[in-house]
């Protein structure tokens, strides 16, 4: 089939995801609901035929078969559960929820629903994970026992609500290390985690009132089954001396493994197998990976594909969160 979709929110990152889904010349972009005029006329340019419409209600109105939604973190789960009670397959941008309940509520109503669900974890879908992840699989690099994830941007966001608890979930870890921890325990296999220490950072103290602030540094260590522990480090306007520091290190008894960013970039990314002091290259920048986490779930839904039960690994992603929260 080709699926009909409707985009609910068209700012940066919901015009990325709508060029990124037309270029794959497997759907119909029907229509979008964006409030700003500016914005929603350039989506318009990437999707001519489409119409605007006033909101969520008037986009789940036409006749369409999902959802992209890139809209502020707050309104995700609410927007995914009801688009999902509507029959509509949903693409969302992370975090799907901003605790581990919303995400669970998310999941079940998709489960419910028989529809497919997709968020947009996109670190997964880069040529350098694309070479490592097999060489985990395989257990090419013998017991990984030490997985090293990091992501410090040297900006932050520059939306208000990021920096509101109520209307983000959280701070970097929410916005950042949502990554990392999908990356982890992606490419492990899913272990269960068995311990979670973490420590969180507001403007360089310790993290006095998270119903007040958010943390811009956390670092967190996770326990896995089988002996494993995960190592994350993320911020938001850390004095990195480069705009990101953004890697995925794992070591084995047989050999290690690295994505790191090139060169402090957001988007280049080098994989390399390691043999003690000896790197063997696995994948070089240019990689355009940025909308492949959506391309793939728009091709597996053009091929008929209902609820994943592997959604359900969003639900642990979440909960692990709430664990670096102690909440």
């Amino acid at each position: 089939m080709t699926p009909r979709l409707g985009f609910l929110g068209a700012g940066w990152i919901g015009r990325h995801r709508m060029a990124a889904l037309a270029a794959t010349g497997l759907a119909e972009i029907v229509a979008l609901a964006e409030p700003d005029d500016a914005s929603a006329a350039e989506a318009l340019t990437l999707a001519p035929g489409a119409r605007r419409v006033a909101g969520l209600e008037a986009l789940l109105a036409c006749d369409i078969d999902a959802v992209v939604i890139a809209t502020p973190s707050a309104a995700h789960a609410e927007q995914s559960i009801a688009a999902l009670k509507a029959g509509k397959a949903v693409f969302c941008q992370k975090p799907l929820g901003r605790t581990g309940p919303e995400v669970a509520e998310v999941v079940a109503a998709a489960a419910q629903a028989d529809c497919l669900l997709g968020v947009d974890l996109s670190y997964r879908h880069t040529a350098g994970m694309a070479a490592i992840r097999p060489l985990l699989d395989t257990e090419s690099l013998g017991h990984v026992f030490g997985v090293d994830v990091t992501f410090h941007n040297a900006w932050g966001p520059d939306k208000p609500w990021f920096y509101d608890p109520r209307l983000s979930g959280g701070g970097c870890v929410v916005d950042l290390g949502v990554h990392l921890i999908d990356l982890a325990l992606w490419s492990l296999g899913w272990p269960a985690v068995t311990g979670v220490e973490s420590r969180l950072y507001a403007k360089g103290a310790p993290l006095a009132d998270p119903a007040r602030q958010v943390e811009d540094y956390a670092t967190a260590t996770l326990d896995l089954a089988g002996g494993t522990v995960v190592r994350l480090a993320c911020s938001w306007g850390l004095q990195a001396g480069r705009e990101a520091v953004i890697a995925a290190e794992f070591f084995g008894t047989e050999g290690g493994a690295s994505l790191r960013n090139v060169n402090g970039s957001f988007y280049d990314l080098r994989a390399e197998r390691h043999h003690h002091i000896r790197a063997e290259p696995l994948a070089e920048p240019p990689d355009d990976w940025g909308g492949r986490a959506a391309a793939d779930w728009l091709t597996r839904l053009a091929g008929g594909a209902r609820f994943d039960p592997d959604a359900r690994h969003l639900v642990t992603v979440a909960r692990v969160i709430d664990r670096i929260y102690g909440r």
